[in-house]
Formats: structure tokens, sequence, C-alpha cells
């Protein structure tokens, strides 16, 4: 593929992710409404599907590393992984964390204990929120990129094929006419969710470092920190496009990687530790016994305002993890060559969950202790604006301003190495798998991902800007069952050993 000679598939994707940014920036709210009526009427009519399909994407991650066809290599018999297993399992962790963790890692808990606290005591209030919040970001999230991460990698390893959401269809069907129209359809919709999820991404790092910086110097509207933050944003992730940084890439997300984990460490010895670690505990085990039958809960019977807040939360999340699971699948895959589907699987979904556990124990645990012990004013700022929880919180201990300033650059880090990330696939994907598209291709991906960005931002509200992301997703509801059966397809013809 050369820049004189472009594929249609990346005339076409280009043009419709450009047309939804035009759209953004034009009527932001307009487009947010709009998305979130449409996901609304999905929910309502599919979302028993959503669960049901998510939750056997987990129960056939489980059956797959414990049967015999756990012991198949991702390559060759006779490959062997890439990258050391501590090397791969840090990797996994960049994947796995990102801006929304240092966004909703004591907003979201506390969001949900406002809405449980309705209905049950506030201690067993605060159990069930850090539940809902595990089961948001656990098992079902990591078993959606397991499995496509997993599909991608045994079509392109283990078959020769790429690495693209085509690739399975074409090698269990063949080259036949309605096969290539359909991969063809695959990978589009592969693209927008990808450059829509990424966008959402990045206004949500636009809104939670535009927050932390006006604290810092002292700005009461941060509003007016916008238009800087995002052009700083954009020029930093449109130099890395440019040029083929790739360990350079690396070595920033696992700084972010490792100031996150630093803060996570600084507040759970300087916390009421005691009180984190009984709750982290209690949530592991209600967690790990509740997360299979948890994953098949609906809110059936449950009245308006219920159903709302599971929709607009679990649900939503869900389909966010499918609009994301080409990028990080593919990223996943492209690290994981000559591993066993047991070591994919189990390293996949166990390492990040588990982190997960202790990142939302350490910072939903000490919303929890300030509405339980304290003067609940975490809350109250959680009720006002979500992304100055973090900060609020932050300021409640020593050195407050370079832990704020850590949190601001771990979201810059976080948000920049993913839209670089992004750049580099989305351009691989429109150029028919090409591991080294051209500079130019990049740049223009980036520049698209810049003006969603600038329109998820200008919607100004997260959960219109979660609705969007979910409307880009809601083919993979459909798309990821065939996948799914693609693979088993050709598991099936595996010599039995």
């Amino acid at each position: 593929m050369n820049d004189q000679s472009p594929s249609p598939l990346l005339i076409v994707a280009l043009s419709v992710s450009a047309a939804i940014a035009v759209w953004g920036i034009l009527d932001p709210i307009g487009m947010g409404e709009l998305a979130a009526s449409a996901v609304a009427k999905q929910f309502d009519s599919r979302g028993w599907f959503i669960m049901l399909e998510t939750s056997g994407l987990l129960v056939l991650a489980l059956f797959l590393a414990l049967s015999r066809f756990g012991q198949i290599r991702l390559g060759p018999d006779d490959a062997r992984p890439e990258f050391s297993t501590p090397a791969w399992i840090a990797m996994l962790f960049a994947a796995g964390m990102g801006v929304g963790l240092l966004f909703y890692g004591a907003a979201e808990p506390l969001t949900h204990f406002e809405q449980i606290r309705q209905g049950f005591r506030d201690p067993q209030a605060a159990g069930y929120a850090l539940f809902v919040t595990y089961l948001n970001w656990g098992f079902h999230a990591w078993a959606i990129y397991g499995m496509v991460g997993l599909i991608v990698a045994y079509f392109a390893f283990r078959r020769g094929r790429t690495l693209l959401l085509s690739a399975p269809l074409m090698e269990s069907f063949g080259e036949t006419r309605w096969s290539l129209v359909v991969a063809w359809v695959f990978d589009l919709f592969s693209i927008i969710a990808i450059a829509v999820g990424l966008a959402g991404s990045l206004a949500m790092g636009v809104f939670q470092i535009q927050t932390g910086l006006a604290g810092l110097v002292g700005i009461e509207d941060s509003s007016r920190l916008t238009i800087p933050v995002f052009i700083a944003m954009c020029v930093a992730f449109v130099i890395p496009l440019r040029r083929d940084l790739g360990d350079g890439m690396a070595r920033l997300s696992n700084a972010a990687m490792l100031i996150a984990i630093g803060l996570m460490g600084y507040l759970l010895i300087l916390g009421p530790t005691s009180f984190l670690m009984n709750g982290i505990v209690a949530g592991f085990g209600r967690y790990i016994f509740g997360a299979l039958p948890a994953g098949f809960s609906t809110a059936a019977f449950f009245d308006g305002s219920v159903v709302d807040w599971f929709h607009g939360w679990t649900l939503n999340y869900m389909i966010w993890w499918l609009a994301w699971s080409p990028f990080v699948g593919i990223f996943i895959a492209r690290i994981s060559k000559g591993r066993t589907i047991r070591e994919f699987l189990l390293g996949v979904i166990v390492a990040p969950t588990l982190f997960s556990i202790l990142w939302f124990g350490v910072f939903g645990g000490l919303g929890f202790f300030d509405a339980l012990q304290q003067d609940a004013a975490l809350s109250t700022v959680n009720s006002e604006n979500l992304d100055a929880t973090t900060f609020a919180l932050l300021e409640r201990f020593p050195l407050d301003g370079l832990t704020r300033t850590a949190t601001v650059i771990a979201a810059f880090l976080f948000v920049v190495t993913s839209v670089v990330s992004a750049g580099f696939t989305l351009a691989m994907i429109g150029t028919g798998g090409n591991e080294n598209p051209s500079p130019r291709i990049r740049t223009i991906w980036g520049g698209i991902l810049g003006a969603l960005g600038f329109a998820m931002v200008l919607v100004g509200d997260m959960s219109l800007v979660r609705s969007i992301i979910a409307l880009s997703a809601i083919a993979f509801v459909f798309i990821v069952p065939i996948l799914v059966l693609c693979l088993l397809r050709s598991l099936q013809k595996e010599p039995r050993t």
C-alpha cells in the first residue's frame, strides 16, 4: 500500500470519521442527545443480550484456558514468547491502565454508593458499590479484550493471517464475494469504534487535566484551560505519529503507569490502611464468588431509576470495552506471539483485574471512609463534578501539590500514548494490515482523532460522550459472536495432543 493509491476502506473510514467529527463540532449537544436516545432504545431491547454475550465470553475464556485447547500456541508449535513473563504482564498493565482509572478511581464507587444507599444501610451500600465497580472494570472487561485479542493472535500467528478482525472470516470461509464484503464491513466498524472510543478518552483526559491544572494555578473557572490543554495534547501526539518512536512511547506509558502505582501506594500507606485493606479483602471475596452470577444481571424487576443507573454504568461499560476491543485486542495480540492459549487468557484476564481490585479498593475505600466516618465532603464534590473528585481526595493528604501534579502528568501521558498507539492501529487497519503504515497516513488519523476528541469536548457531558461511544460500538455486539464462531471452528481442526 502506498499513499498514492489509498484503499477504498481507508477512504471510506476517513470520510465517515471526519463526518462524525464535523457533526460533533457543529452540533455537539444534538449529536450527544441523538446518541443517548438511540443507545437507550438499544439497551431497552437488547440489554439482556449484551450481558449474556459478555458473560458468555468470560465463561468461554475460562473453558478454553482449562481445556485441551489451552496447550495450543499462538504460532508454530515450536514458537516461544518474545517477551519474558514479567515484561509481558507489565505491558498488560500498561494497556489496562489509563486515564479512566484516574478519572473514576474514587468518583465511580461514590456514585454507586449514593444510588445504592437509597435501598440499603450505608455499610452495605459501600460494599455493594465496590462490587459493582469491580464488575464494571474486572473479569468481564478483560474477557472481552482477551477473547478478541486471542482471536486476532490465533489467526495471525497460528494461521498466518493479518492482525485484522476480518482475518478470521477470510480464513474460515475463504475469499468469496460475500465474505469479502462482510470482512470489509468488519474492518470499517472496527476503525470507527476505535476512533470514537479513543476520542472519548481524549475528552475525559482534557476534562480531568483542566480541572487539576485549574486547582494548581488557582483558576476558578477550569473551562478557561480547555483549549490550551487540548492544543498541548494534539501537539504532543502529532509529533510521535510523524516518527517511529515505539520504544519511546512505551517508556512514556510505563512512566505514567509507575506514577499511578506510586499514587496508589502513597495513599494506601498514608491513609487509613487497616480500613482500606479490610475493604479490599472483603470486596475481593465478594467479587470472586459473585462475578459470574452478577454478569447475568439485567435489572429486570426494578424501577426506572435503577434501570437507568444500570444502563448508564454497567451496560455502557460493556459496550465501551467492546468499542476498545479491536485496539486493545490487536495490541495484546502483537505482544503475545508464542504463548499458549492458557497463558494468554489467564494472564490477560487475571492480572489486570487484580490491579483494578487494588486500585478501586484504595481510591473507592478512601471515598467510603470520608462518607462513613468523616464529613462526606468528597461525596458533595462528586455529585457536583466528577472531574474534581480525585483531586479533592488528594488535597486531604500531605504533599497534595506534588500528587495532584503527578496525576495531571500521568493523565496527560496516558492519553497521548493511547492516541499515538491508536493512530498507528487505525493506519494499519486502513492499509490492509501494513504493520508500518506511512507517517502521512498516521498523521491524517492523528488529525481525525483530534477533531473527534474536540467534538467530544464540546459535548461537555461524559454521560453523553459515553452514549456516543456506545452507539459507535453497537455493531460489535453482533460482530464478536461471529468471530468467536470462527475461532471455535478452527480450533476443532487442531490435532489432539
